[in-house]
């Protein structure tokens, strides 16, 4: 007898489809806005804390609507253009306004409490404020506030307070706490229970604000034309940092833009650090259980993140992140993490939050990552590329990272030869990996080549003879009858990741093994020209169920495809992936090809890497 059929990703459903959400950040936390002016999402005071509104995940966990009254489709989204600033136009039956929403950036002139900085600080910091403002400029609009905040992920609902008995500015915090927000508007309030509301008429020309604060004090802007200034210096800050980019001028300098944009949104300016996605539990099975918090920063996003960091010419991001990497700790053994949290911090214990539904209904719902004490041995190779990276870059090795090289390869020295989870942190039996022995091979070659930057012959010679082991032993056992890199030594199946041999330059661009794989994976891993991670039923990855296609695997696809000169079908794949971003020009993991809807937690910092990547291969063999 068969079982329920699988549930689609286009169910109905009172969540709206994951790419159809906005994202704000302020580079120390990130919102998502829903098509209807709902904030569905926002932890503040940094990506990692937990949730103010979280209706993300349950309806009743917590969300902020600032919009026209009654109407809930809006005409327009659009970022202002180079920002993280939201526009969203309205026709209502009798008129048009123009919703304005960001998280507010601005000049920053003393010490930051709230998240305290261990980078240095720059001239512009998060105000802490998420500023939202309204304009009619057609007719007359009714419009309508309501904020119902629910603290420690829907746990506790706000008590709310109006603040020296008028009706503009009101406090919330969890029952008998101290208030921990504050709303200030110029629209009259009022209390109902856990939510304050407020409603009015603005006539043409007319404008109206919002802004809800967890700064110092709990500091708002006072009148609409102060909030006014706050959302135009917030537009400044992210116009100027664009600036320092490099952009191609090329048919994909806008998804190339706004992909920088998302990176830096996604970095957590204190530290230096880049979160994968600023959510958690966003399903990659509709339904599902592969659920997971992906609000920390993974070493293996190091050396995307320096390639496309360093290829977009933002050298200060890249050292702020280079210089996140060799403050954190290691462990017992000396080798780092497979992934951090955000402060630095090791310990990301996962728990389960049973008391919320989960994104249509796709439980569990987690917090923190059981992933984090796994062995992974692609950790080693991933810190040591990027520290090459940096280091060609700025013509120097910093004496404080060449303790995190040391370590590294001598690590990946002793461990290369025992299993692993592999790069997809499967919770099965451990294997010997092809992409983690490939990824052992880049971190023995890249240390080689730091030691003769250094200056130490004996050490590069020592690192790069265990390296050439490394390699001979994945071709004499990670290679396949057909001539294809297989996904573990003990199956002919196929892995995405193995796709990263031609990048990482463990195969030649014109080796026939390399080619075989691509072709291999084009033909034998994707679905309907998208690519799977791997087969699920062919890999014990302890877990049921399907997921869908990766787009960082599509990207990859696309950038092999580049290295192996078969432009052509390159081309083809990119203009196909970009077609199918978000209406905001957002990706999240996985791409459900059935549906056409996005899947998993978003926006992705990897896919976006991927994508900077992929077009990045692409420009330079065409020119």
């Amino acid at each position: 007898m068969n079982g329920p059929a699988p549930q689609s990703a286009a169910a109905p459903s009172p969540f709206p489809p994951i790419a159809d959400y906005a994202f704000l950040s302020d580079c120390h936390t990130g919102a998502l806005v829903a098509p209807d002016g709902s904030i569905d999402w926002l932890c503040v005071p940094a990506f990692d804390a937990p949730s103010l509104f979280g209706s993300l995940l349950d309806r009743e966990a917590g969300t902020f609507r600032f919009g026209p009254y009654g109407i809930h489709h809006p005409t327009t989204r659009a970022y202002g253009p180079g920002t993280m600033a939201l526009t969203t136009t309205w026709k209502t039956p009798s008129g048009w306004v123009v919703v304005r929403d960001a998280l507010a950036i601005g000049p920053s002139d003393h010490e930051d409490e709230v998240t305290p900085h261990t980078r240095p600080p720059t001239d512009d910091d998060a105000e802490h404020v998420l500023v939202r403002i309204v304009e009619c400029v057609e007719g007359r609009v009714e419009v309508e506030l309501v904020c119902e905040p629910a603290f420690d992920y829907g746990r506790e609902a706000a008590a709310w307070t109006l603040v020296d008995g008028g009706r503009h500015t009101a406090d919330a915090g969890a029952p008998g706490q101290p208030p921990a927000v504050r709303l200030q508007s110029d629209l009259a309030l009022g209390i109902e229970g856990n939510r304050v509301h407020g409603r009015h008429v603005l006539e043409l020309g007319e404008r109206a604000f919002c802004a809800l604060s967890w700064a110092e004090h709990l500091a708002v802007p006072e009148d609409v034309d102060a909030a006014a200034e706050m959302l135009a210096a917030t537009r400044r800050y992210w116009r100027r940092w664009l600036d320092g980019a490099r952009i191609p001028d090329h048919r994909w300098r806008d998804p190339i833009q706004r992909s920088a944009l998302v990176i830096k949104g996604l970095t957590y300016m204190p530290t230096g650090a880049t979160v994968a996605a600023p959510t958690t539990s966003l399903p990659e099975t509709p339904g599902g259980e592969r659920n997971w918090d992906y609000r920390y920063t993974w070493m293996r996003d190091a050396t995307f993140t320096l390639q496309a960091l360093h290829w977009l010419g933002l050298d200060w991001e890249a050292d702020e992140f280079m210089q996140f990497v060799a403050d954190i700790e290691p462990t017992d053994d000396g080798s780092l993490q497979i992934m951090y949290g955000i402060d630095g911090r090791r310990e990301l214990d996962e728990t389960t939050l049973d008391h919320l539904t989960g994104y249509a209904g796709a439980k569990p719902v987690r917090i923190g990552n059981g992933a984090f004490d796994q062995r992974q041995n692609d950790v080693f190779g991933a810190v040591l590329d990027s520290i090459l990276i940096h280091a060609r870059k700025s013509e120097r090795l910093p004496n404080r990272l060449w303790p995190v090289v040391q370590t590294q390869a001598e690590c990946a020295s002793r461990v290369w030869q025992e299993p692993d989870q592999g790069i997809w942190e499967a919770r099965g039996a451990p294997q010997h990996y092809v992409s983690s022995k490939i990824m052992c091979w880049v971190a023995l070659d890249r240390a080689a080549k730091l030691a003769g930057l250094r200056g130490d012959p004996d050490l590069a010679a020592k690192w790069a003879a265990t390296a050439e082991q490394i390699r001979d032993d994945v071709l004499a056992k990670g290679v396949s009858d057909a001539g294809v890199l297989r996904q573990h030594y003990a199956t002919d199946s196929l892995d995405a990741s193995t796709l990263l041999a031609g990048g990482f330059g463990f195969l030649a661009r014109d080796d026939e093994r390399l080619r075989a794989t691509v072709h291999a994976i084009a033909d034998d891993l994707t679905e309907n020209g998208f690519v799977l991670r791997y087969r699920t039923e062919e890999t014990d990855d302890g877990l049921s169920g399907e997921e869908g296609t990766f787009l960082i695997c599509s990207f990859w696809l696309v950038s092999a495809f580049a290295i192996i000169g078969e432009l052509q079908e390159a081309n083809d794949r990119m203009e196909r992936l970009l077609r199918i971003a978000s209406p905001l020009g957002l990706y999240a993991e996985e791409f459900d090809v059935d549906t056409g809807r996005h899947l998993g937690n978003f926006p992705q910092a990897f896919s976006h890497l991927a994508l900077i990547e992929a077009a990045s291969r692409i420009i330079a063999a065409s020119e």
